[in-house]
């Protein structure tokens, strides 16, 4: 069962994220004019802050390859690739810890058999099968990451695998993002390139019977 103190504090955590939803608190990091303005005018502070809004954007449920548009438009591809991985890294460690710390014995309880199966199918080779699934075009993140959490595999090849197959899709976000905010139609035609090569990837990962049955274990989990 849960604590006390446990209820106390997902029931703090849910507030939280409908207020944050409710009222907008985040909607500035989509916007990449308003984010790129904040980025010039408060310097490593400012990084710091968006990285960590981005994280808890993400971490929402929020689409990650947004934050990776927007910060491409503010820093360039490669500092925008890099810093809105690390935000979505943060996110999905913050569900992954979460869900660990207050779901994990109730939903143990409730859908014992799908999270043995995960287990069973996640036990080995952790880092590689999160990086397949990370990098097939389905699925949710939040789901994942909550699944993970409540499930008994390690922490640090599911970050690792996370991180990893965050990666491609968003180098291909803020390339387009940073094309876009330079007018530069070769970074843009790169991002397009980038996007068709990750596209035919996933298509074929997702045709794997492997890696098909990685992604249903996470979407059927919850």
């Amino acid at each position: 069962m849960i604590t006390g103190s446990r209820w106390l504090a997902f029931a703090a955590l849910v507030l939280v994220g409908y207020l944050t939803i409710h009222n907008g608190w985040l909607d500035f990091i989509a916007d990449q004019n308003e984010v790129a303005s904040y980025l010039h005018s408060h310097g490593v502070g400012g990084l710091v802050v968006i990285t960590l809004a981005g994280a808890l954007f993400t971490g929402l449920g929020a689409p990650r390859q947004l934050v990776a548009f927007v910060l491409g438009f503010a820093l360039g591809g490669l500092n925008g690739t890099l810093l809105s991985t690390l935000a979505a890294a943060i996110g999905a460690t913050g569900c992954f810890l979460t869900a660990r710390w207050l779901l994990r014995t109730p939903l143990s309880r409730r859908f014992s058999h799908r999270m043995q199966q995960f287990d069973r199918l996640f036990r080995e080779q952790t880092l590689l099968k999160v990086l397949m699934v990370r990098l097939l075009p389905v699925g949710s993140n939040l789901v994942t990451n909550l699944v993970a959490g409540c499930s008994g595999i390690r922490f640090y090849p599911f970050l690792v695998g996370s991180t990893l197959g965050y990666l491609p899709q968003m180098l291909v976000f803020a390339l387009a993002g940073a094309g876009i905010g330079n007018a530069n139609a070769y970074q843009l035609a790169v991002s397009i390139g980038f996007f068709i090569l990750a596209s035919l990837i996933g298509a074929f990962l997702y045709h794997s019977q492997k890696a098909r049955t990685l992604a249903d274990s996470v979407s059927d989990s919850l």
